[in-house]
């Protein structure tokens, strides 16, 4: 096909290759324009794949289609990705599954700009979600079951590491941009460096093998894994899973920095802090600001340096001014205790003089206290008795004998309290208030 593609061009006039059985020379613009009338006489075809790398251009959309065995770039017209999205129930998005409609397409370029290739897709629809992120997803579960997710945050970080270990690719933006935050951050320590592809199916076994690598230096504080940012088929190397079971059995902690805040990889919810750039990456492996802590503290130095200067003259004229006058000394210090022996002897003279006086006052107190308590025992005893005397009267038995009673007695004058004794007696005497009658018991 192409023998008769090139058969149909005009040869310049330059001559070509000597001794070449190929025909030609042919001009670049000729060829690639006939290169593009070929690809189109191709015929229309659908075409399946997860769908990646989407970006929008003036005129056209631009994205990728990606399944197990390969990839192809694919163009589609502004209207007629308008005209998609309309009838799509489903937006498209990254990681689906879709089917398009279309054909090769070729840009020849020109002497300012680059050709490429594109299939150009005319029709578009979602076929379901693509395994992409299906198998994402389900590593994310499957480790977030198995506590994998949690256990590079329970290590503790060094606020100020003396080594840190970078794993990124060589030449790439990430590595000046975490030596140019560690020098904004003033931090003087060691760099280890693991160099490692971070984009391709090569990247996660190197990315592994660096960390094992970082692991075998017993002075590595922190780890940072660090790349540019990307689209999540870039990034696919980072949702492996030996890398992120490596990173998440790894004794030292590891700062991921992996994209933007947009692409969230599997390994950004092992690693024990995730960073959005590796300029945050650095900043949060160091987090102290080294340059303004050596300021604080040379003035803190200073500070201490000054007090203690003063400190030191301040007790240096009061060792000198005692060295000068150590009898003036003593004798302030005899005068002082003098007057103080005079005023306890002052006090306790007066002590004793308040405390003789409050005696004799207590004694007063006491005396008149106890006259009058025995006076009052005198006269309560005297009204006590004359009590006892008027209920002794009230009961004596001439007073019974006024009421009215009499009392029969012996000639002998001894009472007789019963009939049995009244009635055996010879003589018998009742006794009335006013006085003694003689009486006789009548027997039957």
């Amino acid at each position: 096909m192409l023998q008769a593609m090139a058969a149909s061009l005009p040869a310049t006039a330059d001559g070509g290759i000597p001794d070449s059985s190929l025909p030609g020379p042919y001009p670049v613009g000729e060829y690639a324009a006939a290169l593009r009338g070929r690809l189109r006489q191709f015929a229309r075809v659908q075409l399946v794949g997860e769908l990646v790398n989407v970006r929008a251009a003036r005129a056209r959309v631009y994205f990728e289609l990606r399944d197990a065995g390969g990839a192809i770039p694919c163009a589609a017209w502004r209207d007629d990705w308008e005209a998609i999205l309309a009838r799509c129930a489903t937006v498209p998005a990254e990681g689906m599954q879709v089917v398009v409609v279309g054909g090769c397409d070729y840009y020849p370029g020109s002497a300012t700009s680059s050709p490429g290739f594109s299939f150009s897709v005319s029709d578009l629809r979602v076929a379901g979600e693509g395994d992409l992120l299906v198998r994402i997803e389900r590593l994310r579960k499957q480790l977030d079951a198995e506590g994998l997710l949690e256990m590079q945050k329970r290590l503790p970080r060094k606020l100020l590491p003396r080594s840190i270990g970078v794993v990124t690719g060589e030449t790439g933006k990430a590595r000046d941009d975490v030596l140019a935050a560690l020098a904004r951050r003033g931090w003087a320590g060691r760099l280890v460096w693991g160099f490692a592809p971070v984009q391709d199916r090569h990247a996660a076994p190197a990315i592994v093998r660096a960390l094992g690598d970082m692991a075998a230096v017993a002075d590595v504080d922190v780890v940072i894994v660090a790349r540019g940012g990307g689209a999540l088929a870039d990034l696919l190397c980072f949702c492996d899973e030996a890398l992120c079971r490596t990173v998440a059995l790894l004794g030292v902690p590891v700062i991921a920095s992996v994209g933007h805040h947009t692409d969230c990889t599997v390994l950004d919810d092992v690693a024990a802090v995730s960073c959005s750039t590796p300029t945050h990456a650095a900043e949060a492996a160091v987090g102290v600001d080294c340059s303004r802590a050596r300021i604080e503290l040379a003035q803190a130095a200073t500070r201490m340096r000054e007090q203690g200067r003063r400190a030191v003259l301040h007790r240096a004229r009061q060792l000198a001014g005692l060295s000068r006058a150590p009898t003036a000394q003593l004798e302030r210090h005899r005068v002082r205790l003098h007057q103080q022996l005079r005023e306890i002897r002052a006090g306790s003279r007066r002590r004793l003089a308040s405390e003789r006086e409050h005696l004799e006052r207590a004694a007063i107190v006491l005396q008149r206290k106890s006259a009058a308590t025995t006076l009052d025992c005198r006269e309560r005893r005297r009204r006590e008795l004359t009590q006892l005397a008027l209920v002794l009267s009230s009961h004596h038995p001439q007073h019974t004998l006024a009421r009215g009673y009499a009392i029969v007695e012996s000639s002998a004058g001894e009472p007789l309290t019963t009939a049995a004794a009244a009635s055996e007696a010879t003589e018998l005497r009742l006794r009335f208030a006013d006085g003694v009658l003689p009486a006789r018991p009548l027997r039957p």
